[in-house]
């Protein structure tokens, strides 16, 4: 009875982010909320309601566990650093800037919060995950470094919140302000590039995209396969950590494969993954632990990303980056490549779509080595 109700939990929670992204295309309400967040939302709900026995606590565990596992290599498949070029020298200096910068807030942000926010180091490498990359280096790094759920959820919670006000600035105050302290672009033959996943989560399942699909499914589930193998040949202390970093090396690894970047459903259907991932660990956490880490957990991203910015725009005029290159490599890293297109449109600019699109992809792949080494290394410190 337990293995049924187990197996019924799992089927539900891989069918939800479905019926999200079936009910958004027919009612605009819900279109207008990201579909992680009504997974998110959803989940928790499921997970506080008295719904789920507690026996079916081991399936959402696995999932969670299997669903961030793969979905590093399919939405890294597309990750090809020869395309590093593309971005051209402005931008891989700028995203480089904002990687250091969002580095060096956070550790500094260990210092400042360790007293009034739990598990400071834990925050910080899931801070600089998501700041370098997106929600994907978020669920990877909460892996790697065990991270509570409920600690994880209120943190991208208040990721939401925080990275919605920058959005908001970007398109509207950013160019002009910035341009004060900025050189202004100039053209130097980038061409726009399509977002990967563009064509939408259902176009991995449609009857055209779905052969790629199973194809893709099938070298990730391989890939973490041999990740996991060669992990348990370490001490247990580093077997979750070395999967997810062996992982991320060997989708990077895939990307040079011409035959791997054809998997063209593969971005995709790693978002849908995410979203799965989304629904289970939402259930996992309590709503009451939520509501009460919010607030110093919330001060601590919205000091990060204020501060980050803040320092991005300096290390930006030193190393004269101009102002549009800065903003698409800024939003590239606080919110990932699907938001660039939309900053670049607003501030007039469709050039730098490509330089920022390939600067957050790339994002994605240091996103987890850069997020796990600094939750370690502070975890190591005395103080």
């Amino acid at each position: 009875m337990e293995q049924l109700a187990q197996s019924v939990t799992a089927i539900g929670f891989m069918v939800l982010p479905a019926s999200v992204l079936f009910t958004a295309r027919r009612m605009e309400l819900i279109a207008r909320i990201s579909p992680v967040i009504w997974c998110y939302l959803l989940g928790i709900l499921i997970g506080n309601s008295g719904l789920l026995p507690e026996t079916v606590m081991p399936a959402q565990e696995l999932l969670a566990e299997v669903t961030v596992a793969l979905s590093i290599p399919l939405m890294l498949f597309s990750a090809d650093l020869r395309n590093w070029r593309v971005m051209g020298r402005k931008a891989g200096v700028s995203m480089v800037l904002a990687g250091l910068s969002v580095t060096v807030v956070v550790a500094a942000g260990h210092l400042l919060f360790r007293g009034i926010v739990p598990r400071t180091p834990d925050l910080a490498g899931l801070l600089v995950g998501v700041y370098t990359g997106g929600t994907p280096n978020l669920a990877a790094i909460r892996t790697a470094l065990q991270v509570d759920s409920s600690i994880y959820i209120t943190v991208h919670t208040a990721d939401v919140v925080v990275s919605g006000l920058y959005v908001l600035f970007v398109i509207t105050a950013a160019k002009p302000l910035f341009s004060r302290f900025l050189r202004p672009f100039v053209a130097d033959g980038l061409q726009p590039q399509q977002v990967p996943g563009s064509a939408g989560v259902g176009s991995a399942f449609s009857r055209a995209g779905l052969p790629v699909t199973l194809r893709a499914f099938a070298l990730a589930a391989l890939l973490v396969g041999a990740s996991v193998g060669l992990a348990e040949l370490l001490p247990p202390e580093w077997t979750t950590v070395a999967v997810i970093l062996l992982l991320t090396t060997f989708a990077i690894g895939a990307g040079f494969i011409p035959s791997v970047r054809a998997l063209h459903t593969s971005f995709s259907l790693g978002e849908y993954v995410v979203l799965v991932f989304c629904a289970v660990v939402g259930s996992m956490a309590d709503a009451g632990q939520i509501l009460t880490a919010s607030p110093a957990i919330l001060l601590f991203v919205s000091y990060t990303v204020l501060l980050s910015l803040t320092l991005h725009l300096l290390l930006a005029r030193l190393f004269r980056i101009d102002v549009d290159t800065m903003i698409v490599t800024s939003t590239a890293a606080i919110c990932s490549p699907p938001f660039v297109g939309m900053v670049a449109v607003s501030i007039g600019n469709r050039a730098v779509i490509a330089a920022g699109i390939t600067a957050g992809i790339l994002g994605y792949a240091v996103g987890n080595y850069l997020g796990v080494f600094t939750g370690v290394v502070l975890r190591s410190l005395p103080f």
